[in-house]
């Protein structure tokens, strides 16, 4: 509560204060006339419990304050105000189009995804003279927002320390003017929460007995597992890059010219775009992930460059005539893509799958399956008896590194994927994946073999 950053995240695990942190947090200008605030939570019957815990807390502090419970709203006698409020669907952001809030509020951040809570930005603005005006922000690991909350706060720099953003804005008299924005990780835990642990000695053990991705995350904080994470068994294990073993991640080699070579590919706009190389070995039939193109904004998670079919075409091209060059041979490549490239609504020859053929792009198009497609990666990352998996991933493939091990379930539909993740790199490579598909049947314990021989030499 101290720090005076413009940006702050407390938390990280269960039972650190954080929520009452968060509504104390608020009242800090309440004496201000002109002075208002919101607390976020995802749906308005997720705030409940917020505004219960708030009737307890305001009216002891400030006994002649008022609660309207149809606007969600505490007024207090100064004349400031502290709202609540909800984004159940990404489109409600805008309901907030126009108004302005010296201080904003999340609590559970990454129930929220990075278009929702950057576009409070423009909200949070002097509701008059004299007022601060700044973000804060709680959350436990896990979530559609899961990817974006950790990026932006938990490996950009060590708990404490102070990142800075820069811009630069040009003035209407066209100088430049430099301006910046900083924000922190302040973590916690129960450890933490002493009067907790105080009255309930045994909560500690209630963390303790959960499965371990949840156990892990609300008990010690961590940030790479969680509940509902769908590719748990993927591992980027540094210790294997060499050898293969215990992970899917490893250092990238020279691919014979006579693999097969694939391309799968998820179009995207204002949505990012993804293309994924692919070859297989002729003797294990191991995949291979060895480059990438992934269409998505510098610093903006899961959004789009706005390329047409077009460029995505060129840059596609540009990598199939550099690898020929390299290997000095005419390569094959199998494409294969979401159906909806076929989309002919703008006339067939304006569909991206028939814009892209203008230059030598081919795509047949991709089972959409959506079940069994995830069912495949989840066969191909299985490790088998040596600690081998049937798919790997150069580590020069860096967004699938990223992005698959933040892809979680959907909450109304719990076999499939939430959608509103980022997952156009899950995509593409479940159309590729059903182009080759294998049985769940684990492979025969092998003979182990000293180091990591992709090439069978």
């Amino acid at each position: 509560m101290s720090r005076p950053e413009y940006e702050a995240l407390y938390g990280g695990a269960a039972g650190g204060g954080k929520s009452d942190a968060l509504l104390i947090e608020a009242l800090r200008q309440v004496h201000i006339p002109h002075y208002k605030a919101i607390i976020f939570r995802k749906t308005y019957p997720q705030l409940s419990e917020l505004e219960e815990r708030s009737d307890e807390l305001y009216k002891k502090i400030y006994p002649d304050c008022k609660y309207n419970s149809s606007k969600h709203r505490w007024k207090f006698k100064s004349g400031a105000m502290i709202y609540f409020g909800a984004m159940q669907r990404s489109e409600d952001k805008t309901k907030y189009q126009g108004k302005r809030y010296d201080f904003i509020a999340f609590d559970e951040l990454t129930h929220f995804t990075w278009d929702e809570y950057s576009y409070m930005f423009s909200r949070n603005r002097p509701s008059g003279p004299g007022t601060r005006v700044y973000i804060r922000a709680t959350t436990n690991p896990g979530g559609i927002g899961h990817g974006w909350v950790k990026e932006r706060f938990i490996t950009i720099a060590p708990p404490y320390t102070r990142f800075v953003d820069e811009f630069d804005v040009i003035m209407p008299d066209g100088n430049v003017k430099q301006v910046k924005r900083d924000r922190v990780f302040i973590p916690s835990t129960v450890f933490d929460n002493k009067k907790l642990l105080e009255n309930d000695p045994n909560y500690i053990a209630n963390l303790a007995s959960l499965p371990q991705a949840e156990r892990d995350a609300l008990l010690y904080g961590s940030w790479d597992s969680f509940d509902g994470q769908v590719f748990t068994e993927f591992k980027d294990n540094e210790k294997g890059y060499n050898n293969g073993i215990d992970t899917h991640v490893i250092n990238g080699f020279e691919i014979p010219a006579h693999w097969k070579r694939f391309i799968s590919f998820d179009f995207g706009f204002s949505h990012p775009y993804s293309v994924g190389f692919w070859t297989i070995s002729p003797k294990t039939g191991t995949l291979y992930r060895y480059h990438e193109i992934y269409g998505c904004a510098a610093n903006t998670p899961n959004k789009g460059l706005y390329h047409p079919p077009d460029a995505i075409a060129k840059r596609i091209r540009e990598y199939m005539d550099f690898e020929q060059k390299k290997l000095g041979v005419k390569l094959s490549y199998r494409g294969v893509a979401d159906p909806a490239i076929w989309d002919n609504r703008y006339g067939s020859d304006a569909s991206p799958a028939k814009v892209m053929q203008n230059y030598g792009v081919y795509f047949e198009k991709g089972n959409h399956d959506r079940l069994s497609g995830k069912m495949q990666i989840h066969y191909r990352l299985e490790f088998d008896s040596d600690g081998r998996p049937k798919m790997y991933i150069f580590k020069n493939c860096k967004d699938f590194i990223r992005t698959i091990p933040l892809v979680v379930y959907d909450s109304h539909n719990v076999e499939d994927i939430d959608s509103e993740c980022e997952d156009h790199i899950y995509d593409e490579t479940r159309y590729f994946l059903m182009l080759n598909p294998i049985d769940k049947e684990k492979p025969k314990r092998k003979k182990k073999i000293e180091g990591f021989n992709p090439l069978d030499q």
